[in-house]
């Protein structure tokens, strides 16, 4: 995904806030639904070192998408527990989506000259405005697919009626290996179906925020 050091190094500062930003409005929201357990386990922070998974992070590196490290809830304080998962699950993602609306707008108020500065994207300080937009939409697209443990099961479950959620979640034990079979597949094959699912949505809606800039 990045084709040099520099590209690299540019691209850990939007990474690991798109990662932070993530987690902490999971705990933000867990908190205001009731439940400590975030904040009481230090959390509830936006320093990034709390909340790095080592292969969530390399893999979001080097294909594009992974994970941070998951934020504990406790259902027992929360007062609709299927409900208010649904709620906590989703607001990982839509904070990604409004970073990457604050980025984008910040891209297009630019001048012209600054974004065609060296031929391209320009100085360090356009290219990681642009990496900022393009990761928060790859972990927004990325974490809603409705395979478990992604924001997206819980999402999906809280939706479902109970009987069927119930069925669904009958499921959770097998969604860390499909997870993996699928990064493993897209690895050997060169064929990636989780970017399949994923690139649309970042292509498009990074087009939308951006103005056709990215």
């Amino acid at each position: 995904m990045l084709s040099n050091p520099v590209d690299l190094l540019l691209s850990i500062p939007p990474i690991l806030f798109a990662l932070t930003l993530h987690e902490w409005s999971h705990g933000y929201v867990a908190m205001r639904l009731g439940d400590p357990t975030a904040r009481l386990l230090g959390r509830l922070t936006l320093n990034p070192i709390s909340h790095l998974d080592p292969l969530g992070t390399i893999l979001l590196f080097l294909m594009g998408f992974g994970w941070a490290k998951p934020i504990p809830v406790d259902t027992r304080y929360l007062a609709h527990p299927r409900r208010d998962m649904m709620w906590i699950a989703l607001a990982g993602p839509v904070s990604n989506v409004l970073l990457a609306i604050v980025f984008g707008t910040a891209l297009r108020l630019l001048p012209l000259g600054e974004m065609q500065a060296s031929g391209s994207m320009g100085s360090a300080g356009v290219y990681m405005i642009a990496k900022s937009v393009q990761m928060n939409l790859v972990l927004a697209a990325f974490n809603m697919i409705p395979i478990f443990p992604l924001d997206g099961s819980r999402v999906l479950t809280g939706l479902l009626p109970p009987m069927q959620a119930e069925r669904y979640r009958a499921f959770e034990s097998y969604g860390p290996m499909l997870l993996l079979g699928l990064v493993l597949i897209g690895s050997i094959s060169g064929v990636s179906i989780i970017g399949m699912i994923v690139s649309p949505f970042v292509h498009t809606v990074g087009s939308i925020v951006t103005g056709g800039l990215l």
